[in-house]
């Protein structure tokens, strides 16, 4: 939005400055003459063109706002894929760690039912051994003398010793096993422990990601409004170009129509400068026109002027009175534009611009039956006099 209102006022500046031109041109100042039909076209030809140039430069912009949030779009389908394969690895980290607390909980019981057996396998041992020693006292020994014979009673020593290296063995082997036990809950609890640290990693990431999701979604956002903006800049160049177009194809019509009027002013019948008496306040008024249209060319150039008001006075196409020929619509812009208006309330005309008035009001021309001038342009054909010619 920043964007578009920094490039509005741009453009705002541009019709600005545009204005502010013609407005300076048509200005009083004695050094400027007044802008011709030919002046306004060059000027909504110039003013077209830069209107070109910038939707062009425009178009380019939304170009290249397009390409970045495309490439962010894809950018963000790349997240939202990495970031479905992480939930995903998440769901399988705690399916496995739930897994894996059952096997910890196994392991924890078998280890207290390995716990109690040797504990209880020891007791039995000790049992029988103090049951053994108890008997000691005569049972035992008894047995052994009383085997009737040596074999016998070798087998009998052999029978208590059996015994003793069966518990010795089975207590051993319950040591083992509880051992491995252990071990295995050691593991168990290890892997456990991994894996509740790939789950903090994923979990991790998964934050980051959707972080970075949701910041590229509001660059997305951002560069979207800036489109919709520019898209609304470049229509608005467009709409800009029609109307000056619309400008221009007016202008040439009006161009063309004082050629045709040029040609038939020099073809019309011509009133003689003795048919027509001028007042004090035509004086004035011719005088101060010359002051807006040609005050800073050499003095032939005022004259020129005053010739053009004259042979339109004397010319049957135009109105037969001075007055009616400055203010005769479309034709002297300082009467438009109020310009003329400010030079005669306060007498702008120099001596000059009098002496021009005083010689085109005696039928004075050097400039024939011309009844317009321009500053020149390339194919205009005329009498050319300072920066001006004559038409």
């Amino acid at each position: 939005m920043k964007k578009f209102i920094y490039r509005y006022r741009k453009f705002i500046a541009f019709l600005g400055v545009a204005v502010l031109a013609v407005g300076m041109y048509c200005s009083d100042f004695s050094s400027y003459a007044a802008p011709t039909t030919q002046d306004k076209i060059d000027a909504a030809e110039k003013e077209k063109e830069d209107l070109e140039n910038q939707q062009a430069e425009t178009e380019d912009e939304l170009t290249g706002l397009k390409i970045e949030r495309d490439s962010l779009q894809g950018q963000l389908n790349e997240l939202n894929y990495t970031l479905n394969d992480v939930c995903a690895n998440l769901e399988d980290l705690e399916d496995r760690i739930l897994l894996k607390s059952k096997d910890i909980a196994d392991a924890e019981a078998a280890l207290n039912e390995a716990i109690a057996e040797e504990e209880y396998q020891y007791e039995c041992m000790v049992i029988r051994v103090r049951a053994m020693y108890e008997r000691f006292d005569g049972s035992m020994l008894n047995a052994i003398l009383n085997a009737g014979s040596l074999e016998a009673m070798l087998n009998v020593a052999d029978y208590y010793e059996a015994v003793a290296a069966y518990d010795k063995k089975k207590l051993q082997e319950f040591k083992d096993n509880r051992a491995l036990i252990e071990e295995e809950k050691l593991r168990l609890e290890g892997e456990y422990a991994e894996l509740e640290r790939l789950q903090e990693e994923a979990e991790a990431e998964r934050v980051k990601l959707a972080e970075l999701i949701e910041q590229t979604q509001t660059t997305i956002t951002e560069y979207q409004s800036d489109i919709a903006d520019t898209e609304a800049e470049i229509e608005a160049y467009e709409n800009a170009i029609k109307e000056k177009e619309a400008d221009l194809e007016y202008l040439y019509k009006v161009l063309e129509e004082e050629k045709r009027l040029s040609a038939l002013a020099a073809s019309s019948t011509w009133r003689d400068i003795s048919e027509v008496s001028f007042s004090a306040d035509d004086r004035y008024l011719l005088a101060n026109l010359i002051y807006c249209e040609a005050g800073g060319e050499p003095y032939e150039g005022q004259v020129a002027v005053g010739a053009v008001v004259i042979n339109r006075l004397l010319s049957s196409r135009y109105p037969d009175t001075l007055s009616g020929v400055v203010y005769q619509p479309w034709q002297f812009s300082p009467a438009a534009s109020g310009r003329l208006a400010l030079a005669l309330a306060s007498n702008k005309a120099t001596a000059s611009c009098y002496q021009a008035a005083d010689e085109a009001m005696s039928g004075f021309s050097n400039v024939g039956n011309c009844v317009y001038f321009r500053t020149p342009i390339e194919g205009l054909t005329g009498i050319q006099i300072g920066g001006h010619i004559f038409y």
